[in-house]
């Protein structure tokens, strides 16, 4: 039986808010629970949106984070393809587009992000595309096929890491890819420049052709189809579709209109948090894409202030623990970065958070040649991050020396021979 008493809201539908529902009724709480979601899907996790759903691997319905029926029983109610258009603190209740309201007594804006546009001519073009909803892959994995089936050409704007497995996706289906690039490699944000050739070679070998050190500028069409893509740098490409893959920006509109905090848009803006993952308002929380936390103790060093993490984990981990705090348990969040990626036969975990400028060596375990690997971001001989590539069960070993911030040895960190394990401090 619901108590009606206590109300606790949570604006967004995504996997931040779903494992916060899950975790809030879990954790024995017996108030309301209301989950209200823009998209008329139920709540869905985004890496098979990239990854095997667009692949046409896996099911749509294998998305989702729970099966429909579940909030029913779970007595969560569900406000589906409904937007939140403000939030009354003085009065602690949100207000929906449809008129309504709904009072709280804790709130959680688990709101993500939202795909960069860009800001060229040619935008409106039906052959322009985003991914970062489900029905955004719906409508790629059909383009894709088509692309595929008919020789078509992809141009996508940006190496990142949703370009790069889109790249792979489309050249599975058969599709001519065409992946435009303003850095030297792709990933340089994360990975620097000392691994991105890896990424090249390992796309050219699967045909998709990189065009480095430019942007878009124009995509020129015909009868509101897309017919190609141009450049700075005066160079145009062949396109049916282009894909921009350019980023993402934390959805904070609603926390600003409502006076909350938010972090410096210089350094990944976001809501501002702290280690419960609790806003400037004492009733409101933010976990997900949108949170911007306290920089951990394990943290980069050259770096102050706040980190905003776009990528699974936070969002699997940071609903729950947002949840917790809501209900008043004592909770840290200070879980480092993690994140996975698929492309073509090469599978990665990344651990920490080491952009360019932060580290002052990348050390390599095993043969990057064969991409059977491990690599590591130091500075002063700490380790900052690790990426595995193909070799598999080392996550909890790279996130100990993480968080040690213990002086390592590189000729020990690079010897396949010397356990991870047995470096670092121990437990």
């Amino acid at each position: 039986m619901v108590d009606a008493h206590r109300t606790f809201v949570i604006v967004g539908g995504g996997l931040a808010g779903a494992k916060a529902a899950e975790t809030l009724r879990a954790e024995g709480f017996t108030g309301r629970v209301i989950l209200i979601g823009d998209e008329r899907d139920h709540p869905y996790e985004r890496p098979p949106l990239s990854k095997g759903y667009l692949a046409g691997k896996e099911e749509r319905d294998k998305a989702l984070v729970q099966e429909p029926a579940w909030y029913a029983r779970a007595q969560v109610e569900l406000h589906l393809g409904q937007a939140v258009t403000a939030v009354d603190r003085d009065a602690r209740c949100v207000h929906l587009g449809d008129g309504t309201s709904l009072r709280y007594d804790k709130l959680l804006l688990a709101t993500g992000a939202e795909p960069r546009r860009l800001d060229i001519p040619g935008t409106d073009l039906a052959g322009v595309h985003h991914l970062r909803r489900l029905a955004h892959a719906d409508r790629l994995r059909q383009v894709l096929t088509a692309l595929g089936r008919d020789n078509g050409h992809l141009v996508i704007a940006g190496a990142g890491w949703i370009g790069l497995e889109v790249a792979a996706a489309a050249r599975a289906y058969g599709a001519e890819v065409t992946v435009v690039e303003p850095e030297a490699t792709p990933l340089h944000r994360v990975l620097g420049p000392e691994l991105g050739q890896l990424f090249t070679d390992l796309h050219q070998e699967h045909g998709v052709r990189f065009h480095f050190g430019a942007r878009l500028t124009e995509i020129t069409g015909q009868d509101g189809m897309v017919l190609a893509a141009r450049t700075d740098d005066g160079e145009e490409h062949p396109a049916h579709d282009v894909l921009a893959a350019i980023g993402a920006a934390p959805r904070t509109a609603l926390a600003e209109a409502a006076g909350l905090t938010l972090a410096d848009r210089a350094t990944g803006g976001g809501i501002a948090v702290d280690s419960a993952l609790r806003t400037s308002d004492p009733d409101i929380f933010a976990a997900g894409d949108v949170a911007a936390l306290p920089l951990p103790a394990w943290g980069t060093p050259d770096t102050a202030g706040r980190i905003r993490v776009e990528h699974w984990a936070n969002a699997l981990n940071g609903g729950p623990a947002a949840a917790r705090a809501m209900l008043g348990l004592d909770v840290t969040y200070d879980r480092v970065p993690y994140f996975f990626s698929d492309q073509y036969d090469l599978g990665l975990e990344y651990s920490g958070w080491a952009p360019p400028g932060s580290y002052d060596q990348v050390v390599v375990r095993g043969d990057a040649r064969k991409r059977e690997f491990v690599a590591f971001w130091l500075k002063d001989r700490t380790v900052l991050a690790g990426m595995n590539v193909n070799v598999w069960d080392v996550t909890e070993d790279i996130q100990r020396l993480i968080r040690s911030g213990a002086p390592v040895d590189p000729e020990a960190l690079a010897d396949p021979a010397v356990p991870l394990s047995a470096l670092g401090p121990r437990p």
